[in-house]
């Protein structure tokens, strides 16, 4: 069934180009999303046709600049989005204590025994080595340099396992959870990750800091003010759809294919 928005067609030909921007689920879903996406912008078009801040012109899809900046014209001009005040900033960042502390800092040199999740007789020959490993440097510490030269499969063994100041966000989450728990000095039993098993030395360990309500008050207050404006433009979106006269399609949600 042809797509029209209050008599304008949507082409097929409009929808498979779309579909390209369109990335999750099979192509049943991403034509679904395009034919949204596009009824939403032709919804949009014509309203800011009617506000004289765009020439009546055909359908347009991805990549217009001139219907781009008439939208943004006419959400600046129709949606309103309160400011978040001391108390709400307040009141967020009580609730949210947790987010807002500076992340550890760690020294670390480690040794990949490295195997593929899927093959486990690799795995065990990994890990066994690993424990090896650690025994030979509970002994002799001083060796970890020679030893991450000689068994380390990481791009770090040529400089001795160094990987520097590693914090959170900078290696795979599985490394990192494991890092917060340890203490300065060698692991007792190798780390476990997807890459294989690591013989890792703690450095040094610089714990985080909770940050104070005025060091992130003007972040919570622009998060809150972002998440305000996706809210009203989300609800101003269903109110536009409600109005018009969609044919062709069946639309639930109407927030995601504008603000992506």
């Amino acid at each position: 069934m042809t797509i029209t928005v209050n008599g304008v067609e949507i082409s097929d030909a409009s929808v498979n180009v779309e579909s390209a921007f369109h990335e999750e689920g099979d192509i049943l879903q991403r034509q679904f999303d395009a034919a949204r996406a596009l009824v939403i912008r032709e919804v949009l078009r014509q309203r800011a046709a009617e506000h004289g801040l765009l020439s009546e012109a055909e359908p347009a899809g991805e990549g217009d600049a001139a219907l781009d900046e008439a939208i943004d014209a006419l959400l600046e001009r129709e949606v309103e989005t309160p400011e978040p005040d001391e108390s709400a900033c307040r009141q967020y960042f009580d609730s949210n204590r947790a987010q807002f502390r500076t992340p550890s800092v760690l020294e670390v040199r480690h040794i990949l025994l490295a195997a593929p999740p899927e093959d486990l007789e690799a795995r065990e020959e990994a890990r066994n080595t690993a424990e090896e490993l650690i025994a030979v440097l509970q002994s002799q510490p001083e060796r970890f340099d020679e030893l991450a030269r000689a068994h380390s499969r990481c791009p770090s063994a040529k400089e001795g396992g160094q990987l520097g100041q590693v914090s959170r966000g900078q290696t795979v989450p599985e490394f990192e959870e494991a890092l917060e728990r340890l203490e300065p000095g060698l692991a007792a039993r190798p780390l476990n990750t997807r890459y294989g098993y690591h013989v890792v030395q703690v450095d040094h360990h610089m714990p985080g800091r909770d940050l104070g309500f005025e060091e992130v008050r003007d972040t919570i207050a622009d998060y809150l003010r972002e998440r305000s404006h996706r809210r009203a433009v989300s609800q101003y979106l269903k109110l536009l759809l409600a109005e018009a006269d969609i044919q062709g399609i069946e639309l639930e949600e109407a927030d995601s294919p504008l603000l992506q």
